[in-house]
């Protein structure tokens, strides 16, 4: 199937998003994959594509809980300080992934407060230093949640994470898109563009420079 640009903006212009790898073409099932939600929401859309994205990664992977860390305070985190058991569950569960996945809403213009959170905690850590990242956002405006979309991507970098610009997605008018009953992405093009993102992904954790 040819591949559908579903972007918008700035990447659906970038040249590194046409003509991507297919879903047969991920690397081996030995590569593990730890997702970030930018929602909390029990029937999200953004939750949808996140679980769909995740059927389609060829090896272990799963999405860290984000909802139950405290907010942000570097008292909590200090030289001597033992980091609370989420904080230290997030970092363990980012550290030994090897790559990254965010799926998110945008709120306002802006990135979810749950989601800049989980970020605030993995900053100084080091956790994201050169791991490789997608970020899809998905909304039901045309404009696909480009503002989170630019914003998580500008952090991550300030992170010295790897954005995967090929494997960055933002999902313009996700409702009609999604199944109700099974709270997961039916539309075939959505699907075949994710698989397409995960595949740059994919590529991109095997350590291939291209791909970078």
């Amino acid at each position: 199937m040819a591949h559908v640009p579903l972007t918008h903006g700035p990447l659906a212009h970038d040249p590194l998003t046409l003509a991507p790898p297919t879903h047969a073409s991920l690397p081996g099932d030995s590569l593990s994959l730890v997702a970030l939600s930018g929602s909390l929401r029990a029937r999200s859309s953004n939750g949808a594509v996140l679980n769909s994205a995740l059927t389609l990664w060829n090896g272990p992977a799963t999405t860290a809980d984000i909802g139950a860390l405290p907010h942000f305070n570097p008292d909590l985190d200090g030289e001597d300080a033992t980091p609370p058991a989420a904080v230290a569950a997030l970092r363990t569960a980012v550290a030994t992934a090897d790559a990254l996945l965010i799926v998110s809403p945008e709120y306002a213009h802006g990135v979810p407060g749950v989601l800049k959170n989980a970020l605030d905690w993995l900053v100084s850590s080091g956790e994201v230093v050169h791991k490789p990242v997608a970020v899809i956002t998905a909304s039901p405006f045309p404009t696909g949640g480009d503002h989170a979309n630019a914003q998580l991507r500008e952090t991550l970098r300030m992170m010295t994470g790897e954005v995967i610009t090929a494997a960055c997605r933002e999902i313009p008018a996700i409702g009609p898109k999604i199944d109700a009953a099974t709270e997961r992405v039916s539309d075939e093009a959505t699907l075949t563009d994710l698989a397409a993102a995960l595949a740059h992904l994919a590529t991109a954790a095997t350590g291939t420079p291209a791909a970078r």
